[in-house]
């Protein structure tokens, strides 16, 4: 078994951030969302991974994530030059996938599976010629959504419906025997020009191939947007936030609940309410950190409170006395207080941003 992990794209939803790097490498917890999903392939046994990158950002996911030594596995990576579908990512792949089955993971997704290897294991079982993950959402119209019969097997895919015939919708989550190539050999471009994994999977059920649903139980996201990303981000810490401090925490500081302090790190009469984590070679001082905050390394936070926030590497902060919620701040962004007088706006505002000023 193989895994194929998808890091292409341009992030245009995750703009101004995605300007300079990577969609797949804004951290979620202090940790690329790419690697959540490499991390989830190696702990099932799949230590064989391609990445789909894209020549846009290709070299900085591969400068990024390396060779896979650092998580046991041995990673290659598959150059799509062009935008041009799911499917067509998959077709590019064929020649490091040969006829292996193999996991189709979508690198932007943030998924708890729990346990890859139960999916696993009913794909060896079951032997079907694919395999979905299906999740019921609210909005099925924004979705591909899967009408399924009472065995689990899959009866029709249909891209964004107006009326969907189910509120089941396909996670990033594919396992596929090498007849897929066949399929996808056998489809056209959609009306955006893109070849459709949707497409290929409909292929196989209207040839009668054994194309088989399991439900999701745990949660998903999409870390394309800011919210999106700011709610995986309360997730995980959530769900995985074990307390450790590596730091220096001074005695005028409080530490209440799980938090995790890098090595290296200062922290100087602050008071801090996890789940939050701090990474390396911070400095926070006078501040207030609420819940559900992520501060990456070498960032600066000085007389500053922050809630449910994502501050980014090399972000520095100072002298804001009003609390910043909801907030994601870029790599080495810089956040002060301009002074009082003369009483005027100065902005210097990239493409995309969004301001609120009450």
């Amino acid at each position: 078994m193989k895994a194929l992990i998808l890091s292409g794209g341009k992030g245009t939803r995750l703009r101004p951030l995605t300007y300079s790097g990577a969609k797949q490498l804004v951290p979620v917890a202090n940790k690329p969302v790419l690697w959540y999903g490499i991390e989830e392939m190696v702990a099932a046994g799949i230590t064989d991974i391609g990445i789909i990158i894209s020549p846009e950002t290709g070299a900085e996911v591969q400068a990024k994530t390396g060779n896979g030594e650092y998580f046991g596995a041995n990673i290659t990576y598959i150059l799509q030059d062009q935008p041009a579908g799911l499917a067509h990512a998959v077709q590019i792949a064929r020649p490091f996938l040969g006829d292996s089955p193999f996991v189709m993971y979508l690198g932007d997704n943030l998924i708890q599976l729990g346990d890859l290897r139960y999916f696993l294991q009913q794909f060896s079982q079951q032997q079907p010629d694919a395999l979905i993950l299906l999740r019921p959402v609210a909005n099925p119209t924004a979705f591909g959504v899967a009408e399924v019969d009472d065995t689990g097997n899959v009866l029709q895919l249909i891209e964004k419906p107006k009326i969907p015939p189910s509120n089941l919708a396909l996670v990033g989550v594919y396992f596929f025997s090498h007849i897929i190539f066949d399929a996808i050999a056998n489809i056209q471009p959609s009306t955006r020009g893109e070849l459709e994994i949707t497409d290929a999977i409909q292929y196989l059920i209207n040839q009668q191939k054994h194309v088989v649903a399991h439900k999701l139980q745990g949660w998903w996201l999409d870390t394309g947007k800011k919210d999106d990303l700011l709610e995986a981000n309360r997730l995980v810490l959530d769900t995985y936030m074990t307390a450790s401090i590596l730091g220096e925490v001074d005695a005028q500081s409080q530490i209440i609940g799980r938090v995790q302090i890098g090595a290296k790190s200062q922290v100087i009469n602050c008071t801090i309410r996890g789940p939050v984590i701090i990474g390396n070679n911070c400095h926070l001082e006078n501040c207030f950190i609420g819940p559900y905050s992520s501060i990456a390394n070498n960032a600066t936070l000085v007389d500053t409170d922050l809630e449910h926030s994502v501050i980014l590497e090399g972000a520095k902060i100072a002298g804001i006395h009003q609390r910043i919620i909801d907030s994601v701040i870029g790599q080495r962004a810089q956040l002060t207080l301009a002074p009082r007088r003369p009483k005027a706006l100065r902005f210097l505002i990239g493409d995309d941003c969004q301001i609120e000023l009450t």
